[in-house]
């Protein structure tokens, strides 16, 4: 008698792949990548757990075909049989118990798992974030008691107290409070905009403010977008004298010089004008300590120092020994 070999054993079902698309919320939707496009298309399921998830009219008006569903991670592993491809669209939130369950049945070891993979669609480009203070900013002025009630002339001690908060982080050199006040800058930013957004004679908004000082920076830098040529500081800061006065129009050096500023970068500012104009101008004679400083802070900025950072540094100097004549070990 003659024996017969045993027949093969039957190869295992190929698993097939579970791909999880992700996309920026904060990139309309419809731009996705190639690779995403051609996931799709190529794609045996698309499912997707949320009907008004926002990229699915753009996938339906390329011609995929997208499943309402939200399987479990069983399901979904199932699907799959066969060497099938399904691809997700999760939820903005994220479909935390689909992927859960995934990770849970690769774990137990006793379910033959898909290939898994995660394939971002879009990315987050620079400055995204900003998208995201704008929404949670308009959030909160329609929401909040406080805010939806604030106006420009309410909010600018504010702007003045960050503003004063950013220059002492700067002096600290402390990297944490530095991002933290440029935060707070800007949110007095995004909220005067917002505001602004409801004038009913001249509105604007955030993008029209962003728009408004990328033009101004454009202007200013034809050595960078232009055909002119800058080799040194000296040479920008000329260039953007030149373009700025063109631009006001001016009938002194002293126009658009804050006078609410504080005392000595006041003076500051101004014997900085006079110098860049080349003009001669006496500083005026008078009795009392407010002419002596005037003298000084235009002799320091002559010299290229900032009296109102230096009379700080020396203010800062003056309170550590306040504290340690009071005993504090600092």
């Amino acid at each position: 008698m003659t024996s017969e070999a045993p027949a093969p054993a039957p190869a295992p079902a190929a698993p097939g792949r579970i791909v999880l698309l992700t996309a920026s919320h904060r990139v309309a939707p419809g731009l996705l990548s190639w690779p995403a496009w051609q996931t799709l298309r190529d794609a045996d399921l698309v499912v997707c757990a949320d009907a008004d998830h926002p990229q699915l009219p753009y996938l339906r008006e390329a011609g995929v075909t997208v499943e309402h569903a939200a399987p479990t991670a069983q399901e979904l592993i199932d699907a799959c049989e066969g060497d099938r491809t399904v691809v997700v669209v999760p939820s903005g939130e994220g479909d935390q118990a689909l992927t859960d369950g995934l990770a849970r049945l690769a774990g137990s070891g006793r379910v033959q798992m898909p290939d898994l993979e995660l394939l971002p669609g879009s990315y987050d480009l620079p400055g995204a974030r900003l998208l995201d203070l704008v929404q949670v900013m308009d959030r909160i002025r329609l929401a909040c008691p406080w805010s939806s009630r604030q106006t420009h002339e309410g909010l600018a001690k504010y702007g003045i107290e960050e503003a004063y908060e950013l220059v002492e982080a700067i002096e600290d050199g402390d990297r944490d409070e530095l991002r933290e006040e440029l935060g707070d800058v800007l949110l007095q930013v995004v909220f005067h905009a917002r505001i602004a957004q409801e004038d009913q004679d001249e509105p604007f908004s955030i993008d029209d403010v962003a728009g408004t000082i990328v033009d101004k920076l454009i202007h200013r830098h034809p050595h960078v977008f232009g055909d002119e040529t800058a080799e040194t500081p000296e040479d920008v800061k000329a260039h953007w004298l030149r373009t700025k006065a063109a631009e006001k129009q001016r009938d002194s050096v002293t126009d658009g010089v804050p006078l609410g500023q504080p005392g000595l970068a006041l003076v500051a500012k101004l014997s900085s004008r006079v110098r860049g104009a080349h003009l001669d101008v006496p500083l005026p004679a008078g009795e009392g300590i407010g002419y002596e400083l005037l003298a000084m802070a235009v002799r320091a900025e002559e010299s290229g120092v900032d009296p109102e950072a230096a009379l700080r540094a020396a203010a800062r100097t003056y309170r550590d020994a306040i504290r340690a004549a009071e005993g504090h070990k600092d």
